[in-house]
């Protein structure tokens, strides 16, 4: 990834943050995204969607890929094409089910896939690879720059 040739139809950059799973790192993801966002020019709206899928995206990771304590990583790449931003977030912990929905229990709100649903509404694109019982899981999401 990177810099491609100037005829490429796409040309995009992509730049990788490879953080500890841990929360205080999350932060950072965003501090990360304000500054691209800055040389991107995009709107307030925007950035705000987007650091929200973010924090989703990589909270999730960073609460469920390793388990209470577990050591770990994160990486989150960010594509700056002309035309969209894509954010790809992957670790290598347990995986997860992507069909599982939020739901009510007891009257309460299950955390079960709704940053996931979170995600979907702000998104233009997502795809998913994860399966549980498998090791690792990655999630990409795309927003279009109008």
């Amino acid at each position: 990834m990177g810099d491609l040739a100037p005829t490429d139809p796409d040309p995009f950059r992509a730049i990788r943050l490879r953080i500890p799973a841990k929360a205080e790192y999350i932060t950072l993801c965003r501090l990360a995204l304000s500054g691209l966002a800055e040389l991107r020019g995009l709107e307030e709206e925007t950035l705000a969607d987007l650091k929200l899928a973010l924090t989703e995206a990589v909270s999730n990771s960073v609460r469920h890929a390793y388990g209470a304590g577990g050591d770990g990583h994160v990486d989150v790449t960010y594509e700056l094409h002309p035309d969209r931003f894509g954010i790809e977030v992957v670790d290598d912990g347990r995986g997860f089910d992507p069909h599982e929905t939020a739901s009510f229990e007891n009257g309460e709100l299950s955390e079960g896939g709704l940053g996931i649903a979170i995600i979907e509404t702000i998104a233009d694109e997502l795809e998913i690879d994860s399966q549980v019982g498998i090791r690792g899981s990655r999630l990409r999401f795309v927003k279009r720059l109008h």
